[in-house]
């Protein structure tokens, strides 16, 4: 259907990353306190009052001898202290379609082979699959929220970050390792011996890999017309880590999407880079420079879907903190690995082609790393 090189022809720059990268930092900003108490002055007995209840519906804060919101007629709340880290998450996000499939050999039919050739998969449904995840993720978050009682105005960055992620995948901590942090199959891990701003960006960077993961199943789930199942997850892990090509495709979207988080001159490619170099000749500058423009194409769809999160205020935050607590000289060398490309939608449709064809051919010679990779499912 197309070849990795004729990909070029539907590069088109992108603009808002291009723009992100010829700004110039601006150290000048106006650092503000985090996590401070909320107060009101009693003007009768001129004292502090703390607030310690909230309406649950407003979210209006009162005193604790208040125990009902005068605005909606319901009873007040405590402001509780939420460890983040201790609440668990199980997010789902499924996928229901006409055919059940409970064996590797049944999905690697000719029939299968047949449907992935054809591609019968078109733009909008690639914005169905964004639209499904964003309204499964947030549900999971508006079930965190009530659940566990959480007022997320007093939550600090890192906690408010954190619970993005649980919106998505579970979370555990490890302190030991040189990771930073790493996700592998449906669950992220961080080191918590980081600060708090790196946290927030391994965060970024780990749920990054997980939205192209999710992505490439539902993609696969709907050219085949499958229910999505711990088969068709282990398939999509194969199909992004098989190959150097694939790997690329991965690390790079993940490492763009955190740098779009990230204040300039402290973004990290570090990981792309060691993939890079492992190639040995593999790929030319040219399909390196093309798999960057996939990679960055994959990595506008998921910043997308977490800035239904992370708006500008948080960004600006989120940039605020990390300026506070970095204390290396922001280093913009690595600005050159930045691929300011995106391919049109014919051009995209075409490197998913291209990403699952030679993938799922791979995956149906590789049954018994498949089998391994079920297992954690």
């Amino acid at each position: 259907m197309v070849k990795l090189s004729e990909l070029s022809t539907y590069c088109r720059e992108d603009a808002e990353k291009r723009l992100l990268v010829d700004e110039v930092l601006n150290p000048q900003h106006i650092l503000r306190s985090l996590s401070k108490p909320d107060y009101f002055m009693d003007d009768f007995c001129n004292e502090l009052i703390e607030l310690t209840k909230y309406c649950p519906k407003c979210h209006q804060k009162f005193p604790e001898d208040e125990n009902f919101c005068p605005k909606c007629l319901v009873s007040l709340k405590a402001i509780r202290d939420i460890d983040v880290r201790l609440i668990e998450s199980d997010p789902e996000f499924s996928l229901t379609k006409t055919k059940e499939y409970s064996s590797f050999e049944d999905i690697f039919s000719a029939e299968n082979f047949k449907i992935i050739d054809e591609f019968k998969f078109k733009t909008r449904d690639y914005n169905k699959i964004l639209l499904n995840i964003k309204r499964s993720s947030i549900e999971t978050f508006e079930n965190l929220i009530k659940e566990n009682e959480i007022l997320l105005e007093d939550l600090d960055i890192q906690d408010k970050i954190l619970l993005y992620a649980k919106s998505f995948v579970p979370v555990d901590y490890k302190s030991f390792g040189p990771e930073l942090g790493y996700f592998t199959f449906n669950r992220i891990t961080i080191d918590d011996r980081q600060i708090a701003s790196l946290q927030i960006t391994t965060l970024i960077h780990e749920m990054s890999h997980f939205l192209l993961k999710e992505i490439m199943t539902h993609i696969i789930c709907t050219i085949l017309d499958c229910s999505k199942n711990s088969l068709m997850e282990a398939i999509a892990v194969f199909i992004l880590s098989y190959s150097p090509f694939a790997r690329l495709i991965d690390e790079y979207a993940a490492h763009t999407t955190e740098g779009r988080f990230t204040v300039y001159g402290y973004q990290d490619y570090s990981s792309f880079i060691q993939i890079e170099q492992s190639l040995d000749g593999e790929m030319t500058a040219d399909e390196i420079e093309i798999t960057k423009s996939i990679g960055n194409t994959f990595a506008i769809s998921i910043k997308d879907i977490l800035e239904s999160y992370i708006d500008e205020e948080l960004r600006s935050d989120i940039n605020e903190l990390f300026l506070r607590q970095v204390r290396e000289s922001p280093n913009y060398e690595m600005l050159a690995l930045e691929n300011c490309n995106r391919l049109t939608g014919e051009g995209f449709l075409k490197a998913i082609w291209l990403v699952l064809s030679e993938g799922f051919m791979s995956a149906s010679q590789n049954l018994e790393k498949l089998e391994e990779y079920e297992t954690y499912f």
